[in-house]
């Protein structure tokens, strides 16, 4: 079951201590409210997650579909407790919708992140941007997914739109009515590896599931032909098994998704801009005003578009802001700790600090 999962010899070594000790390994297939669907190598069960990892404020502590947990089993199996969360070798996490300071790991240790969207409507090209920026941050290597190539009159023209904005990255175009460039995405599909589905809704993300597993596993709906635009068919994320190996994430479509920590994914995923700045003639080049700027030459002679340029621009505003919050909110909770040392303590932590 575990060696379906992904159980290589890296991830045998980081468990033996564990398993040591007397807890379980697993691989987590769903997370709801505290509570974790896990696989584990005698069958799935459900196990609640311990207190200190949802004590911990880090993103990194707490359960996300994809970890390698710990768990220890009670009561003669009938109870289950995830007590560790094993590092992780790639993580797609975004901005907290409900935090403004705080990482959400969507999914853990994928090897493949599919980033789909639908030639049924017109490219989200900035969409395109943010989302591979993210993708390339997480350390899985993402791949571009076009559905619904049947419903496109020219398919051509937007596959070179996609590579254009995509610089080192493969576009693949699909049909999910007839099957037709399927072929392409199970070479990533393959036994120990696991892919990740991430787009908007409506984009075809559990129909092209359906048809790489092979059966009716995911909901599906219709979308609307007014807009182009579907509802959260999947209401969660989860782990699914493909029938000849590997594993498949599914996920709710995103509205948004507000990046995390994403500085050296945005250098991978504007690679263009980034080449042409190491020719601008000063090494803190902004890209507005300054002369000798190579990437606003590239926007005049027309072999970089103005949106693009203004889109990497916009990106890297946002992730400063998200940097300049984040540090701020790390003073305050230092300052919160601060006053409620003791007045004859802080000294010696002074003498410590120096």
């Amino acid at each position: 079951m575990l060696s379906r999962l992904g159980y290589n010899e890296h991830w045998k070594a980081l468990f033996a201590p564990i398993i040591a000790g007397g807890l379980v390994p697993g691989r987590v297939a769903r997370v709801d409210r505290g509570s974790n669907l896990v696989f584990t190598e005698s069958g799935t069960l459900r196990a609640f997650t311990a207190k200190q990892l949802l004590n911990d404020t880090a993103a990194e502590g707490i359960p996300a579909v994809g970890d390698w947990v710990a768990v220890r089993l009670q009561n003669d199996g009938v109870d289950a407790l995830v007590e560790a969360v094993l590092p992780r070798t790639s993580a797609f996490t975004r901005a907290d919708p409900g935090k403004a300071t705080a990482g959400q790991v969507l999914a853990a240790n994928i090897d493949t992140v599919f980033v789909v969207q639908s030639l049924a409507k017109a490219l989200n090209v900035r969409r395109l941007e943010r989302e591979l920026a993210q993708a390339w941050e997480s350390g899985a290597t993402p791949v571009v997914v076009l559905t619904k190539r049947d419903l496109c009159a020219d398919v051509e023209s937007v596959v070179a739109q996609a590579a254009a904005v995509s610089p080192g990255t493969p576009v693949c175009t699909v049909s999910n009515v007839t099957g037709e460039g399927m072929e392409a995405l199970t070479a990533y599909t393959v036994p120990g590896r696991t892919v990740a589905l991430f787009g908007a809704s409506g984009v075809g993300k559990s129909t092209l599931i359906n048809r790489l597993v092979g059966s009716e596993v995911q909901a599906t709906q219709e979308v609307r032909e007014s807009d182009g635009k579907g509802r959260h068919t999947t209401v969660a994320r989860e782990l699914v098994l493909l029938p000849a190996g590997g594993v498949l994430v599914d996920t709710p479509g995103m509205r948004a998704l507000a990046l995390w920590g994403a500085e050296d994914g945005l250098v991978q995923a504007f690679a263009d801009i980034e080449e042409l700045a190491r020719h601008c003639r000063f090494r803190d080049c902004t890209h507005h005003r300054e002369p000798g700027c190579a990437v606003r030459e590239a926007v005049a002679t027309g072999t970089l578009s103005d949106e693009r340029l203004e889109n990497f621009r916009a990106l890297t505003h946002e992730l400063a802001l998200l940097a300049a919050k984040t540090d701020a909110r790390l003073k305050s909770e230092r300052a919160r700790r601060w006053t409620t040392i003791p007045k004859s303590k802080k000294g010696r932590y002074r003498k410590r600090t120096r």
